[in-house]
């Protein structure tokens, strides 16, 4: 499924857009982030690191404020409908699942959740988690601008040292 969503996304940007700017655009969608922006900046599309790296932080750290401090507000609205109350329900019972790491080591566990690049972990369920838990913004933003910068390097390592993309500066 993430493949071909790539996929679907690369071909409906090619001939409207630069390569940069479907990295920067891949780095803020759920699911795929940073991680997927990586993966397909260097093996696939040939964006040198460089480049790669600066696009893909700041496009995962765009929405970031927007869930910690919206998400919550937005989501009460939602119940209030009849039709959209089961998404947010659906959506808050998946994020809370994955909870316990962040309620038990705090700070620490939010920079490993959105740091440790393993499927359902990121940016966006970090900050989801951290705003559904009550964490301050002061505290959860931080975590989150640490954890992206964890997986960066370690995307970074495995898209471009061992899958190869091989331009370095460009």
């Amino acid at each position: 499924m993430t493949q071909s969503l790539v996929q679907g996304i690369i071909d409906a940007l090619s001939g409207s857009v630069g390569k940069e700017a479907i990295v920067f655009i891949i780095s803020m969608i759920p699911i795929l982030e940073l991680r997927g922006a990586l993966l397909v900046a260097g093996p696939l599309l040939g964006v040198p690191v460089a480049k790669a790296i600066p696009l893909c932080i700041l496009g995962n750290i765009i929405p970031v404020p927007f869930i910690l401090l919206l998400i919550t507000p937005i989501f009460n609205w939602m119940k209030g409908t009849k039709h959209l109350k089961p998404l947010v329900d659906k959506l808050e019972a998946k994020a809370m699942k994955k909870k316990d790491q962040i309620e038990k080591y705090e700070f620490w566990g939010l920079v490993l959740f959105v740091g440790i690049p393993l499927p359902g972990t990121g940016a966006w369920t970090g900050s989801l988690i951290a705003a559904l838990l009550g964490v301050k913004f002061k505290k959860a933003f931080p975590a989150v601008i640490i954890g992206i910068c964890m997986a960066t390097v370690i995307m970074w390592f495995i898209s471009y040292v061992l899958l190869g993309g091989v331009q370095i500066l460009g």
